[in-house]
């Protein structure tokens, strides 16, 4: 699975679960979110971002 905000390569744990969120956007789909960028932008950037 890949960031859609910075296009790296998200982990995962052993459970399959990624290392990071999942956000939606202003239509309602699903996006995922690394854990660097949760760090570096804002929840609003993210979104204007998508």
């Amino acid at each position: 699975m890949k960031c859609d905000v910075c296009g790296k390569k998200i982990e995962t744990t052993f459970l399959n679960k990624i290392i990071g969120t999942v956000i939606r956007d202003e239509k309602g789909k699903k996006k995922t979110v690394c854990n660097e960028c949760q760090k570096r932008y804002t929840t609003s950037e993210i979104r204007t971002k998508l």
